[in-house]
């Protein structure tokens, strides 16, 4: 058992070879008891619901309270243009995260990773990921129980949750999450995915919650897409050999305390930021005639 991204990898590289995947099957075992097979097929089951998601996001009907749908559909119709400025594959990853969240948005089923409102990240990087680098579906799995790994020290002492955290907590914690077992499935080290975490939370400090009418669709699904942007951008400055000045476990306690300093109208209560600003508050009201 690992309780800081210090202590994760280091067991990672003295009794896994550097395989943190690996590391976070025997935590599981220990934190519930499943073998090894139950904690696969467990992740099998996530990694088909994330991809499925991806495919379904891409339908252009709108959300029921019609403040989401169809972008992602738009995203993929510029991609396919050729006319992208970005690079293909975070855009495709920006694309996938849209579509995720859209498909959230009109009840569809997600993969919460770690959230729901921040369930686009993960699969958007991912499946950008295979096709980039063409991982097998054991690669895929291990990119997932790495994020996990990942995502539980950030969880046990920072927060996921947006009503705790801000989204600093949600798509904050995905995006790095993401970015960590991104570079360990292009091949890098345990130590070089802890710093691509710092490189995204660092960035994502002080990131607010603030869903216009209580709903997690804006601005919480082009959040999700920017998320997956940072994942790559991370990750590749990691993989470049740049270091974080301040230490993973330290950026993840500022996270920490700066959540715990946000007031309560900035965490998930529609009572700050985009959600009270006069189209915020019009939409709210067309949406529930309040």
């Amino acid at each position: 058992m690992f309780y800081s991204i210090k202590e994760l990898v280091e067991q990672a590289d003295l009794d896994y070879q550097g395989n943190v995947a690996e590391l976070m099957i025997a935590t599981e075992y220990e934190l519930t008891g499943r073998e090894r097979d139950e904690v696969l097929r467990l992740m099998h089951r996530n990694l088909e619901v994330m991809k499925a998601s991806v495919l379904l996001g891409l339908d252009e009907s709108k959300s029921r309270s019609g403040l989401t749908g169809g972008d992602a559909a738009k995203l993929d119709h510029y991609i396919q243009s050729g006319k992208a400025l970005s690079d293909h594959t975070v855009l495709t990853a920006a694309k996938n995260a849209i579509a995720v969240n859209e498909h959230n948005a009109k009840m569809g089923l997600v993969c919460a990773t770690p959230t729901a409102g921040s369930a686009g990240c993960l699969p958007a990087v991912l499946t950008s990921a295979i096709e980039k680098l063409g991982l097998s579906e054991e690669e895929q799995l291990n990119f997932l129980l790495a994020a996990g790994a990942f995502g539980l020290v950030i969880a046990n002492n920072a927060s996921i949750s947006g009503a705790e955290g801000g989204c600093q907590a949600e798509v904050g914690s995905a995006s790095a999450m993401s970015a960590a077992a991104l570079v360990l499935a292009a091949g890098g080290s345990p130590f070089q995915a802890s710093q691509a975490i710092c490189f995204v939370i660092k960035n994502m400090l002080g990131l607010i919650c603030d869903p216009v009418a209580g709903l997690v669709e804006v601005p919480c699904v082009k959040r999700n897409a920017m998320g997956a942007s940072y994942a790559f951008i991370a990750a590749d400055m990691a993989l470049a050999g740049i270091e974080s000045k301040i230490p993973v476990d330290e950026v993840i306690d500022a996270m920490y305390q700066v959540g715990s300093s946000l007031p309560t109208a900035f965490r998930e209560t529609a009572e700050g930021g985009l959600a009270t600003t006069p189209t915020g508050r019009k939409l709210s009201k067309e949406i529930f005639g309040e």
